[in-house]
């Protein structure tokens, strides 16, 4: 069924898209490694660790198709 995406396709393209933005995130940095918190803010982290992530703004907008 080409052109139908399963959720597995969806998740692995918001995966995609996040070492997308952390390697841009890398790339941009003048450090040699990025921070904890500058990983966290990347990824959009605004919970303890130990909780539940929220769903990612991007997997939320395909929920939506």
């Amino acid at each position: 069924m080409a052109g139908v995406l399963t959720v597995q396709d969806r998740i692995a393209l918001v995966e995609i898209e996040l070492c997308g933005e952390l390697m841009i995130a890398a790339a941009a940095s003048l450090e040699e490694r990025l921070s904890q918190a500058r990983i966290d803010e990347v990824l959009m982290v605004r919970t303890a660790r130990t909780a539940l992530p929220e769903v990612h703004p991007h997997a939320r907008r395909d929920r939506e198709r």
